[in-house]
């Protein structure tokens, strides 16, 4: 069985984030890589030429990424991907960007885009806090995904939560005028979190009002994640927000016209 991180003509980069000599991160994630199949790695060989993007940390033009011009789309920790591939099947006139760092769901992924033929989505192996920062040009996107996220639940680790308000701030800064922030927990307590976090975060208003959820969109697969958490008797929130002018902000109303479908 191959590496992706040493093996010859691996197409993964030896690590999915920049390290800064002498200064230690705080992350939401760490590397558990668990096992990377043949098949997986034959992604990362095969299918990464037309799907992958190399972090480069300057400015991408993503029109030129996806050959036309076309709204975007971007999760953040895509995990094994079923999210994404169910969207991407559902609404090919958007294109989709994934971030995920852990090898063995970008290699299983980049798979499945293969066999569906989905040339409207794009890879990236890397940090999506430095993606986002570096590659992703300001009111760039359409929409933005975070689904079940690691809650981190001990208190020591909350810190390593990715939804935090520099995080908040960055996504408001990436989303277009009236573009869309989508979220899904199955850990109340990180639900809580998402709501003191977001509903204070200048430039959104939480479609549901404040402290508001949403049934699950139709744009949105019941993944693994959520079925294993019903099982568990956790319940599912999923919080909706709109970007929003900063007088509008806070407000929890949803903009004139729109309703809970999503963009075609």
């Amino acid at each position: 069985m191959t590496n992706p991180f040493e093996s010859e003509g691996a197409k993964a980069p030896p690590k999915p984030y920049t390290a800064s000599e002498g200064r230690r991160e705080i992350r939401s994630f760490v590397l558990r890589q668990g096992r990377f199949t043949p098949a997986q790695q034959r992604a990362f060989d095969d299918a990464w030429p037309r799907f992958g993007l190399d972090y480069s940390g300057t400015p991408r033009d993503l029109d030129a990424a996806f050959g036309r011009s076309a709204p975007k789309v971007l999760e953040i920790g895509f995990g094994n991907g079923e999210a994404l591939r169910f969207a991407a099947r559902q609404d090919p006139a958007r294109d989709y960007i994934g971030l995920e760092v852990h090898a063995p769901g970008v290699g299983r992924l980049l798979n499945a885009l293969a066999e569906d033929g989905s040339d409207h989505v794009r890879l990236y192996h890397h940090d999506a806090v430095e993606v986002l920062r570096h590659e992703i040009a300001d009111a760039a996107l359409d929409e933005i995904r975070i689904y079940f996220p690691d809650p981190w639940h001990k208190k020591r680790h909350n810190k390593r939560r990715l939804v935090q308000p520099e995080l908040a701030a960055l996504l408001v800064r990436k989303l277009r005028p009236g573009g869309r922030l989508h979220l899904a927990t199955d850990w109340e307590p990180y639900a809580q979190h998402m709501w003191d976090v977001l509903d204070a975060t200048p430039g959104l208003a939480n479609r549901a009002g404040p402290r508001g959820q949403v049934p699950r969109p139709e744009w949105r697969p019941q993944t693994h994640f959520e079925r294993r958490g019903l099982k568990l008797g956790h319940g599912v929130w999923d919080l909706l927000y709109d970007r929003s002018d900063d007088a509008a902000a806070g407000t929890g109303h949803k903009p004139a016209g729109e309703g809970y479908t999503p963009v075609a």
